[in-house]
């Protein structure tokens, strides 16, 4: 029944590629869309997205327009009978919306309406979640609003990161697509409206967003340093210098009460310790502006006990 679906796949980072791959084996896929190629690092090599690489090596057609709302008739003219996006990036036109026999299907990272956005898996760990999941929706014009088709939940363990989240979610989000599919053809899914008034939001994470604040209690910093981890990753000031977090414990001690929160209080062979409120963060991963990155005990062979009793974010003020 699915092989001769004609599927184009939305989709631009890395998290959309089980997804295209299992649509290949199961479907027709006739046209990928991604965003532009775009320039990168300090010697602006262009670079391109890894979903069209898939897609070149399977031979399928690419198309990447600037603006979509603006340039989407070469995507008609491929005649989909079925349009699936996952992590595009770029809100579909009506034109676009309405033209699939089987409509325009979305593979969302997180437990629609909780988490509405473009970073709901970051979210799910900075915010505190239990648990996360994949929703199948038809979409229309509102950002992840369209009627739920299918959804299936995971657990978020303790040491999660969003690398981690982001790894087990992508399969899933392939798994429930290919038994979600069938019910879409067929005419037998469900379709539940969501509920609006306990939506939420996973935004775009913003620079602002990213530095730690070691006011906040041990929970938060370690999820703030998990849920950002490895991108963009999360980082703090050390005598001015930029410090990138990539390993963290939380710790609770109240030995050091009486110290500044932000202030290095300890440091042995595996961590460096950082005051928060109510204990510590043990910092057990970083990088240096510039350099690789690094365990502590490698970083602390060049910087030893003259970090002790330094205040890191000295001066800074944080968004509220």
């Amino acid at each position: 029944m699915l092989e001769n679906l004609k599927v184009v796949f939305m989709g631009t980072p890395e998290f959309s590629v089980p997804i295209l791959k299992e649509l290949i084996k199961i479907t027709k896929v006739i046209g990928v869309v991604s965003q532009p190629d775009k320039e990168e690092g300090r010697h602006h090599k262009m670079t391109f997205p890894r979903i069209k690489e898939v897609a070149l090596e399977n031979n399928i057609q690419v198309l990447q327009p600037e603006h979509i709302k603006d340039d989407y008739q070469s995507i008609l003219d491929l005649k989909p009978d079925i349009i699936i996006t996952c992590a595009y990036g770029q809100i579909l036109p009506n034109a676009i919306l309405s033209f699939p026999k089987y409509g325009c299907i979305n593979v969302h990272a997180s437990v629609l309406p909780k988490l509405r956005g473009g970073a709901p898996i970051h979210h799910a760990i900075l915010d505190g979640y239990e648990e996360t999941g994949i929703t199948i929706m038809y979409m229309d014009k509102g950002m992840d609003t369209g009627d739920i088709i299918s959804i299936e939940k995971i657990k978020i363990e303790s040491d999660d990161t969003y690398q981690t989240l982001h790894d087990k979610l992508s399969l899933l989000g392939a798994r429930l697509l290919k038994e979600t599919l069938p019910s879409i053809i067929n005419g037998t899914n469900e379709r539940i409206k969501q509920d609006n008034d306990n939506a939420s939001y996973g935004f775009n994470i913003k620079r602002s967003e990213e530095i730690i604040d070691f006011n906040e209690d041990i929970t938060k910093v370690y999820n703030k340093i998990r849920g950002l981890n490895p991108d963009p990753g999360s980082y703090f000031l050390l005598n001015g210098k930029t410090v990138k977090v990539y390993g963290a414990l939380k710790i609770e001690d109240d030995t050091y009460k009486d110290r500044e929160n932000g202030e290095i209080v300890k440091l042995d062979k595996k961590g460096i310790y950082i005051k928060c409120p109510d204990g510590l963060i043990k910092i057990t991963e970083l990088q240096m502006a510039g350099k690789k990155r690094m365990d502590t005990g490698s970083f602390l062979n060049g910087n030893k006990e003259e970090l002790v009793g330094v205040v890191v974010n000295k001066g800074v003020e944080y968004e509220r």
